[in-house]
């Protein structure tokens, strides 16, 4: 098993590089309703996720493709959407691109995602950083036998790179629940969160970290609140108005990409 799944980390590595050329210092996810951002750059050359030997994703607000970008003066790699637990994938596909840019030999990781906010005091609409997670979603991408080059019990206390974490001073920091979804959190599973000291909760971009982080990749997370967490607001939960938020954050979250660019 192994051996199959290093082949395929391998065999997506170099696609990268034959489509891509150089791998350049910083990739990034761009999460759901944030597929505007890559129209801010330079967009060098683009391919489908399957033209890399990635499964597509079949989740609105996620474009499927993975393009090379010219911004800030650098190139940069652009994943616009990801694959998620909730559409049947197992956890090895989720996490392929992640540990395939990092044989590629890019270095950071900028992960990004819409979430539900569980405090108050933070709007719609909030930019935060990711310091810590708490994964609830029943998997972790390491199972399994051990893939060099990480280590067989790696330690997350530095998951999300505080190197990174420190180029956004002006973010607040949050600790990111994940969830295994689709379906969105109950009212007493969002008090179950806050009580266990969440303060967003997700589907998402969690089990991308924990693999990146193992590969060697320094990780930063940057989260959108795009909606009241379950209980939290009197209208019903709708993945088109995540969209609608996300997009009205994109300067927000474009001022602060564009201080890590600069940075890395």
């Amino acid at each position: 098993m192994i051996e199959e799944r290093s082949l395929r980390i391998g065999e997506v590595a170099e696609k990268l590089r034959s489509s891509f050329g150089e791998a350049p210092d910083l990739a990034v996810v761009l999460g759901s309703g944030m597929g505007s951002v890559l129209g801010r750059m330079e967009v060098l050359h683009s391919v489908r996720r399957e033209a890399l030997g990635l499964l597509p994703t079949g989740v609105s607000g996620h474009a499927g493709t993975v393009s090379l970008a010219r911004w800030e003066g650098k190139n940069i790699l652009i994943f616009s959407g990801r694959l998620h637990l909730y559409e049947g994938h197992p956890v090895s596909e989720v996490v392929l691109g992640a540990r395939a840019i990092a044989q590629w030999g890019v270095k950071n990781l900028v992960l990004s995602s819409a979430v539900g906010g569980i405090r108050a005091e933070w709007p719609v609409g909030s930019l935060v950083r990711i310091c810590d997670h708490i994964n609830l979603s029943g998997v972790n991408p390491l199972s399994g036998p051990n893939l060099p080059p990480g280590t067989r019990f790696p330690d997350l206390g530095s998951l999300y790179s505080p190197v990174l974490r420190t180029l956004l001073p002006q973010l607040p920091e949050a600790v990111y629940a994940a969830m295994s979804g689709p379906s969105y959190e109950t009212p007493a599973e969002i008090r179950m969160l806050k009580s266990l000291g969440a303060d967003v909760v997700g589907m998402s971009m969690v089990h991308e970290a924990i693999a990146a982080h193992h590969h060697g990749l320094r990780v930063l997370g940057l989260a959108v609140i795009s909606n009241p967490a379950a209980g939290l607001a009197a209208e019903p939960l709708a993945h088109h108005d995540v969209e609608a938020a996300v997009s009205r954050a994109v300067e927000t979250f474009c001022a602060s990409l564009a201080q890590v660019v600069r940075s890395c």
